[in-house]
C-alpha cells in the first residue's frame, strides 16, 4: 500500500511528465520506399504493425498511446509476467495467441512477423531486444537508458548503424528534445546569442522508487520501477533516471566529455539496491567545456526537477523537463515559456515522429548516436562517483566492463 506522499508523486509524474527504445517495417519493397497505405490498400490494413515488448507502468501507457494512434496497430505483445501479457493483449487487440511471455518472449514475438518493435523493459535487457529485432528487419523505439553498462551501449551503436544500412527505423525515447521551446532556446544558443559556453549546470532529482527486500530470484525486481535500485538490471539511479538532464545538457554542448570527477552516497535508509542515490560529477569537454551534474532520489518532499542551465559570454539559457526554458542576455533573450505536461506530450511527438520517419524513409537515426553517448556518459559519471575519482572516457570504454544480471530461476 502506497504512502500519501507516493501516491501524490506518482499521480503528479502522470499529470506533469517526467522520467521514466523503435523497430518496423515501412511497407517497402527491395530498396524502395512504399508507405504502407500504398501496400495495404485500406485504411484499415494501412497502419504500421507494432510489438510492444515489456507492459509494465511506462510501457501500458505507450502501449495505449500506440493503440489510439491512427498510424499504428498493435498485433502482439510480449512481457516477462504472462498474466501481464495477457491482460494487455487483451486491451490493446492482440490475439491471444500472439501474447508472449517469459525472458524469450520477445523473440517469440519478433517471430510472429510486426514491422516496428517497442522496448520498454528494464535496460539490462535492451541491447539483445534491439539487435534481435534489427536482425528481423524491424523498426525500433526504445526507451531510455539504451543499457547499462559499456559493451551494451556498443551493442546498441551497432544495432543503429545497422538499422540505418537496412532502411530501418530506430529511436531512442528522450522528451526534452522535442519540446518547441527547448529546440528554440538550443538553437539559438548554437547561432550565437550567450557567445561561448563555459559552463553547463544540469540537476535531476526525484523521490526515488520502491525498494522492497530482495528474494531468491530477480523476479520481484522486475516489477514497478523497483529495478532502477540495481544497477546490474536498470544501471543505477544516476543512468536510468538522471539520464534526461545530462542528456539535455550534451545536447547543448554538442559533444561528449572526455573525462568525469565525482562523488556519490548513498543515504536512503533499509536501502536493498546497490545504486548511489545522491550524487555530484563534474565532466570536462575536449574544448574546456564544464558540466556540473548533480542529483538526489530521496523520499524527502523535495520532487521532481531535470533542467540544464548553458552560461556564456554574453549570457545564460535553460531548458527544462518541467519549468521555463529561455534565454536572457547583453546581445538579446528568447522569452520562452514555461513547459508542463512533457512527460505525456514528448512520447506522442515521438510516436509521430517515428510514424513520418518509417513511411516518409527517413534512416539517418541521429537519437541512436546521441542515446547511446548519454548512456555512456552517465555511465562515466555512475563509475567516477563509486571510486570518488577522475575517470577518462577512453579508459572506461577500453575496460569494456560487462555487468550481467542473474538471471537464476527465471522462466525463459
Amino acid at each position: 500500500m502506497k504512502d500519501k506522499t507516493t501516491r501524490q508523486f506518482d499521480e503528479r509524474k502522470d499529470n506533469l511528465g517526467r522520467r521514466e527504445f523503435i523497430a518496423g517495417v515501412a511497407a517497402t519493397a527491395a530498396f524502395s520506399i512504399v508507405k504502407p497505405a500504398q501496400v495495404r490498400g485500406t485504411e484499415a490494413n494501412s497502419r504500421i504493425e507494432v510489438g510492444c515488448v515489456g507492459l509494465g507502468g511506462r510501457g501500458r501507457l505507450i502501449a495505449g498511446m500506440v493503440k489510439n494512434h491512427a498510424g499504428y496497430q498493435i498485433t502482439a505483445v510480449a512481457d516477462y509476467f504472462a498474466n501481464v501479457a495477457a491482460s494487455a493483449g487483451k486491451g490493446y487487440g492482440a490475439e491471444e495467441k500472439r501474447c508472449f511471455s517469459g525472458l524469450l518472449g520477445y523473440k517469440r514475438l519478433i517471430a510472429s512477423k510486426v514491422d516496428a518493435v517497442f522496448l520498454e523493459t528494464p535496460p539490462c535487457f535492451f541491447p539483445d531486444h534491439a539487435a534481435a529485432a534489427v536482425d528481423a528487419g524491424c523498426h525500433v523505439y526504445v526507451a531510455k537508458p539504451v543499457a547499462v553498462d559499456v559493451p551494451g551501449c556498443q551493442s546498441i551503436a551497432e544495432s543503429g548503424r545497422k538499422a540505418t544500412a537496412k532502411n530501418r527505423v530506430f529511436l531512442v525515447d528522450f522528451q526534452v528534445p522535442t519540446h518547441p521551446f527547448n529546440i528554440e532556446t538550443v538553437k539559438r544558443c548554437k547561432d550565437g546569442l550567450i557567445g561561448k559556453i563555459g559552463l553547463l549546470c544540469s540537476i535531476y532529482c526525484d523521490e526515488a522508487f520502491a525498494d522492497p527486500p530482495k528474494t531468491t530470484t530477480i523476479e520481484s525486481r522486475l516489477r514497478g520501477l523497483i529495478w532502477v535500485n540495481d544497477i546490474d538490471i536498470g544501471g543505477g539511479m544516476l543512468v536510468n533516471a538522471g539520464i534526461h538532464a545530462v542528456d539535455a545538457a550534451l545536447w547543448l554542448a554538442g559533444a561528449r566529455p572526455i573525462s568525469a570527477m565525482g562523488s556519490a552516497a548513498k543515504i536512503t535508509p533499509d536501502s536493498h539496491g546497490d545504486t548511489n542515490d545522491v550524487y555530484s560529477v563534474t565532466y570536462q569537454f575536449e574544448n574546456g567545456l564544464i558540466l556540473n551534474h548533480r542529483g538526489e532520489h530521496v523520499r524527502n518532499t523535495h520532487g521532481f526537477a531535470a533542467s540544464c542551465t548553458a552560461y556564456g559570454q554574453y549570457g545564460y539559457a535553460e531548458i527544462n523537463y518541467e519549468g521555463n526554458a529561455g534565454i536572457r542576455g547583453n546581445k538579446g533573450g528568447y522569452k520562452g515559456g514555461e513547459i508542463a505536461g512533457l512527460y505525456n506530450e514528448g512520447i506522442r511527438r515521438n510516436l509521430d515522429l517515428f510514424h513520418k520517419n518509417i513511411t516518409e524513409g527517413q534512416y539517418d537515426n541521429p537519437t541512436a548516436k546521441s542515446g547511446v553517448n548519454s548512456t555512456l556518459t552517465t555511465i562515466l559519471g555512475r563509475e567516477a562517483g563509486k571510486k570518488n575519482a577522475k575517470v577518462m572516457w577512453d579508459d572506461l570504454i577500453a575496460a569494456n566492463q560487462k555487468i550481467q544480471p542473474d538471471l537464476t530461476g527465471l522462466k525463459d
